[in-house]
């Protein structure tokens, strides 16, 4: 009699559908930001968008978004008087197409490698001229320059690191003297900045 009221039992526990699986959260995503500009530029003579230029020029900085998910950011996630690899996973990356001015630092067209120095005295961003590395592989040789960061208290914390590149005109109306923003980096209750420019 026991061994009858058993099977039933067992069939229907083998008939349950197992519990789904937990729900994981990320701990990075992988963000772009992009300025375009309608235009390119070869030689000294600017052409307007087309496609045997091979189109408009761009800006972007490409990078690991890390949250913080409850963690301090501030000498946390982003360590004091430590290079930092400025994001998540691989080293985040600006491409320029065009010669810009990033704060007082001059960058010809091409590929950076960025980190960011938090130190006591303020913030620095680093330019390096190593490409292709993972984020904590930080090489002091390659350095092309810094850019010292004034920073700002955020009211509302920003949970997720997040850059803006931010045009100061969405459609120049002077020419390209124009082409000129600001770089905007913003995560825990801290926001960074300097500015950006295409050189003329």
């Amino acid at each position: 009699m026991a061994l009858a009221l058993l099977i039933p039992m067992v069939m229907l526990a083998q008939a349950s559908p197992p519990p789904p699986p937990p729900l994981r959260i990320a701990a990075s995503s992988f963000a772009s930001v992009e300025v375009h500009l309608n235009a390119r530029r070869i030689g000294n003579r600017w052409f307007e968008e087309d496609a045997s230029l091979s189109g408009p020029s761009r800006i972007t900085i490409t990078y690991g978004q890390p949250h913080a998910r409850g963690r301090k950011v501030e000498g946390g996630l982003i360590p004091l008087d430590t290079v930092w690899r400025f994001g998540a996973n691989m080293a985040t990356t600006l491409h320029t197409d065009l010669d810009i001015t990033l704060g007082d630092l001059n960058l010809p067209r091409g590929d950076y490698t960025l980190f960011i120095l938090y130190a006591r005295s303020g913030y620095s961003l680093i330019v390096s001229r190593g490409t292709g590395q993972w984020g904590t592989d930080y090489d002091a040789s390659k350095d092309l320059g810094r850019v010292a960061l004034p920073s700002r208290a955020l009211a509302e914390p920003e949970p997720s690191l997040t850059i803006y590149l931010v045009p100061d005109a969405p459609q120049p109306t002077t020419g390209y003297a124009e082409l000129k923003g600001s770089l905007r980096i913003k995560w825990g209750t801290t926001e960074l900045a300097t500015s950006w420019r295409v050189n003329q």
